[in-house]
């Protein structure tokens, strides 16, 4: 009786829920199992529901991205090129000066050089600056068609010039130092505007190059250093990266023998020291930067320090690091990259050799004489190691052109050609092959051994990978369109070879003058590749159209 009471009690309190359960007792155990089935299938349904909304949500966001960088946000256009240009400037005269920047940040490489002329294509003319006619004029020009960037007229006579100073970080709005009349000028690089301009500092002119020193006054912005030989002391003066001023007072280095005119070099060591290396009569020497600056002015480039190792060889009475010291040293050029330890390459009167640039210790010597220029580099094996091109004399008025294995000074590759003053220093390009397409100019010996005729002088390249054959450029007047051929028989005065973009498009620059004034001229490498000839050296099973090929296939690194 309580029971059935309870259960009334309940069902009249909750009459539903009670005849719920009066329901659910009375069905089976399969009914129950469909019941419980179907709550389940409506509960999966809202879940459904939501994963679909979701994807579709994420769809919708995902084209929303695309459409916006593909219409909304502007994708970066390349600048187009031409792969054959020349530029004319009449009634002018250049010098041996040819420098390849990126002057207006378009990732291409451009083209900046020095004319002698009365005035510019841009209207800024001579006497429009207030300056005699003709001045110098600095003028850039674009590597991609050849048009002219910008000009700046300055005062006669011009004396050298430089860029690729201060690099990306530390140019403090320049790029190019040049010397002029009695005053140094310091260029903007985008848009040749005038930064700074002093006097050049008293006494002789400074040897070239203008040495890049770190930040030295805390400014942010590193130095330049102007070393001028002379007896009985060199002097070397310290000028602001930023403002040009100098900072403290001209240093003299006491004389170990008698001044050379040669280039002098910064160097540093693994330590992160900084040594001023000065050509002597009696050889190579090494001055610590350090010392220099605190002579200068007191506090000045506190933050510098010595190599334990160069400082425990330097001479206690002048302070000066003996780096070689048999005989005058004629050239001296780092070897590596930037970002590794640097080895230096000295030529000196009767050897060529290789040096250690932190123990200074002799890797390996060859027995040579008669270098005509400065060495250059390439890869011509796969060893990772920088290759040395040798220009020397080679005896009866030829020319000899060598290359030597960087790891070892062993001779990789040579040849004898005819003599030719007038012709421009080798280059070479690195392609993707880790093995360099070198360049050179000259004239190879015939069967006939003609003579030399003034200013003949063809381009040859050579792929390491093929050494028994030359392509040879022939020049204009052997060829039936003289402007199918980027030789020419004006008188060469630069010669660079770059690529124009990272990675991609060989290609060099020549400038040369004649009677009908300064021509600059522009060719894509692979270009020359179709109306060269190849030109065999020994004895050789390789085809001409192999060969062809095998230059058309390169692709070119700037690593």
């Amino acid at each position: 009786m309580e029971n059935s009471t309870a259960t009334q009690t309940s069902t009249e309190v909750e009459p539903l829920k009670g005849g719920a359960d009066k329901v659910e007792a009375g069905l089976t155990a399969s009914q129950l199992d469909l019941k419980t089935s179907c709550r389940e299938g409506l509960t999966f349904a809202k879940l459904s529901h939501w994963r679909t909304a979701i994807f579709f949500f994420s769809l919708f966001l995902c084209l929303t991205i695309v459409f916006a960088f593909s219409f909304i946000i502007p994708c970066p256009v390349r600048p187009q090129y031409l792969s054959t240009w020349n530029r004319t400037f009449y009634q002018a005269a250049t010098y041996d000066f040819l420098a390849i920047e990126d002057a207006n940040r378009d990732k291409m490489m451009d083209v900046v050089f020095v004319l002698k002329d009365a005035g510019g294509s841009q209207n800024n003319t001579c006497a429009g600056e207030g300056l005699p006619s003709p001045c110098v004029v600095a003028v850039a020009v674009a590597g991609t068609d050849g048009d002219t960037l910008w000009e700046r007229p300055l005062a006669p006579e011009f004396h050298w010039a430089q860029c690729g100073l201060g690099g990306e970080k530390e140019s403090a709005g320049w790029d190019c130092l040049l010397f002029h009349s009695d005053r140094l000028t310091a260029l903007d690089k985008p848009s040749g505007a005038v930064v700074w301009q002093r006097p050049h500092p008293p006494g002789p002119n400074s040897t070239l190059p203008v040495l890049l020193l770190p930040d030295l006054d805390g400014d942010g912005v590193g130095e330049v250093a102007l070393v001028c030989p002379g007896s009985p002391q060199t002097q070397v003066w310290i000028l602001s990266g930023r403002t040009g001023e100098q900072l403290g007072a001209s240093v003299g280095v006491a004389s170990v023998g008698v001044a050379s005119t040669g280039h002098h070099l910064l160097h540093t060591t693994d330590e992160g020291a900084h040594y001023v290396l000065l050509q002597r009569e009696t050889g190579l020497y090494g001055l610590a930067l350090w010392r220099i600056a605190a002579q200068a002015r007191a506090g000045l480039g506190v933050g510098l320090r010595g190599d334990r190792h160069w400082e425990s060889r330097a001479n206690a009475t002048f302070d000066l690091v003996p780096v070689y010291t048999r005989s005058s040293v004629r050239e001296v050029v780092r070897t590596g990259s930037p970002q590794e330890p640097s080895s230096l390459l000295l030529v000196a009167e009767e050897e060529l050799l290789l040096m250690d640039g932190d123990k200074l210790q002799r890797l390996w010597s060859l027995n040579t004489s008669g270098v005509l220029r400065a060495p250059s580099f390439g890869h011509f094996d796969k060893d990772g190691v920088p290759d040395v091109v040798l220009e020397r004399d080679g005896g009866n008025g030829s020319r000899r052109l060598e290359v030597l294995s960087g790891a070892s000074g062993a001779v990789l590759w040579q040849v004898s050609m005819l003599p030719s003053p007038d012709c421009p220093p080798p280059a070479s390009v690195l392609t993707l092959n880790s093995v360099s397409v070198f360049m050179f100019w000259g004239l190879l010996p015939t069967a006939g051994n003609r003579s030399v005729a003034p200013g003949d002088c063809r381009s040859y390249m050579l792929h390491p990978l093929h050494p028994s054959v030359l392509l040879e450029t022939p020049n204009a007047m052997e060829t039936p369109n003289a402007m199918e051929t980027p030789t020419v028989m004006e008188h060469i005065l630069a010669f660079r070879a770059t690529l124009l973009e990272r990675g991609r498009h060989a290609c060099y620059f020549l400038l040369t003058e004649g009677a009908g004034g300064v021509m600059l001229r522009k060719r894509k490498l692979k270009d020359d590749v179709v109306i060269s000839r190849v030109h065999p050296l020994s004895v050789t099973t390789e085809t001409d159209d192999t060969v062809k090929e095998a230059f058309s296939r390169l692709r070119f690194s700037d690593e």
